[in-house]
This record gives structure tokens, sequence and C-alpha cells, in this order.
């Protein structure tokens, strides 16, 4: 398409946006880009708010399209238009879908393991709160406020203790895991931004993640079952740390943890704490 500045770029549902570029067509989603190149296209129409893409197909296959909807109806019909006019005439057959680039963008395996890592250690920190609360209220009168006072710092050492352990034993099994049965390949900088990295993946897509790292490519493994999880891999010296010091951390929290819920049943039994 060689005039693309009149296009309207369309934003539909949630942060989707369909947008005319030099080559084609882009569509964004939260997760994934979907490059659509000229050649590619059939056509594009409108229906009501939305808009659809429809892909050129070898004979006999399944008619493909790609779809934003909750788009202003004005601008869907002035995209259509406009994008319909630049296509070029149909000169042979295309395999449309196979010239779709999709770029999906994925966290780590680490992140989402820490994010819920951390969700349940605050749900913890949070129930020896009010454990401590109860404590102070149906203890014992001579001991309650103590032990609730004490409940708290053990408390806070079990979540520390449980935090670094789970961060270092949970990778380094993934890990094994992965080099045993996933599938391995480089990772090479994206052009997205800072520490952002991208693979492709046996499917052909393009997977994008971010690693906080400025090396012009770092080495990746993935779930063949499911290529989004990916993990980036470690030197040996760095497991070697955390398969050595993440047990050590995990016993201590849990030591602290036990510490607290039996501070908090001698306070409560009215057992003096000294």
């Amino acid at each position: 398409m060689s005039n693309t500045s009149s296009i309207p770029v369309l934003r539909g549902r949630g942060t989707a946006v369909l947008r005319s570029e030099q080559d084609g067509l882009v569509l964004e989603r939260p997760s994934e880009k979907l490059t659509i190149p000229v050649r590619a296209i059939a056509r594009v129409y409108a229906e009501e708010r939305s808009v659809t893409v429809e892909l050129r197909t070898l004979v006999g296959a399944t008619p493909a399209v790609h779809r934003i909807e909750d788009v202003s109806a004005a601008a869907a019909v002035a995209f259509t238009d406009a994008v319909n006019a630049l296509l070029p005439q149909r000169v042979e057959e295309v395999d449309g879908p196979a010239l779709v680039e999709l770029r999906t963008f994925t966290k780590t395996w680490v992140e989402t393991y820490r994010g819920k890592v951390g969700r349940v250690l605050l749900g913890c920190l949070g129930g020896t709160l009010v454990l401590a609360v109860i404590t102070a209220i149906v203890g014992d009168e001579r001991t309650a406020i103590a032990g609730a006072v004490f409940m708290v710092p053990f408390g806070g050492m079990a979540v520390v203790g449980l935090w670094f352990g789970a961060v270092s034993i949970g990778p380094w099994w993934h890990e094994t895991r992965l080099r045993r049965h996933g599938v391995t390949v480089v990772a090479a900088q994206a052009a997205d931004g800072p520490w952002k990295y991208e693979y492709m993946d046996s499917t052909g897509t393009t997977r994008v993640f971010t690693h906080p790292s400025t090396v012009p490519s770092v080495q990746v493994s993935y779930d063949p079952q499911d290529p989004s999880d990916v993990l980036v891999l470690q030197d040996s010296s760095t497991r070697v740390l955390d398969i050595t010091l993440g047990p050590c951390f995990f016993l201590a929290g849990l030591a602290a943890l036990a510490a607290t819920i039996g501070l908090s049943v001698v306070t409560i039994l009215g057992i003096p704490l000294s």
C-alpha cells in the first residue's frame, strides 16, 4: 500500500489496535502482534462496529480471517474503503495465513512463578497478622500482647525464608526438567525495547519476552506442549548456588513459621513465655 497516511487507525475492544503500514496491516492486542502483508489480504470489510480482514487462501483451503471489534462505525467504513482501494490485483494463488507473522508477548516461567509464590506468601503474611490479632484478643491476659508482638517478626522471617527458598528451588527443578524434555533455542534481542528478547517456536510463532540483560542473545528452553512456557537457562555455577542455599532458606522459613504457630498456641493456652 503506497499511501497509508489517510487511512485511520482503528481502536477496538480493550487495547486492540488495527493500523496500516507501508507493507500491509498490523493488528495489535495486549499479548500479541500480527503483521499481515498486503499480498496476504483478499479484502477488508466492515460489519457495524467490527472490521474483518479476510486473507487470501489456496483453492480448497478454509477461509481465514482476523477481526477487531467495538471500533468507531465511521472509522470502520473509512478504513475498509481506503484499504480495499489500495489492494493490488490478484495475479496468482497465495497462501495468506502462511505469510502472516505472529509475535506473542509473554512472561517467562520465572516471572509467572515468582508472581504466584509472591501472592501465596503475601497471603501467609496477612494470615500471620490476623493470627496475631486473634492471639492478642483471646489469649491469656498476662502473655497475649507479648505473644502477639513476637509473632509478627517471626511471621516476617518465615515469609522471607520461604520466598528465597522457593525462588531458588523452583526454577532449578523446572530448568532440570526442560533440559531433558524441552526444546532449547537461542533468543536474540528484539527491537521492541530494552531487555526484550524473541525466539521462534516449532509452530513458527515468534514469541517475545522480557529478561534483565543487555547481551545480544540468551539460551532458552521451552515446553513443547506449551511454547509460551519459556525459561532462560543459567550457567551451572549459578544453579549450584541456588540448590545449595535454597533448601537452607526454605527450612529456615518453615522453622520460623512453626515458631509463629507455636507461639500463638502457647499464648492462647496461657503458658508463660519465660
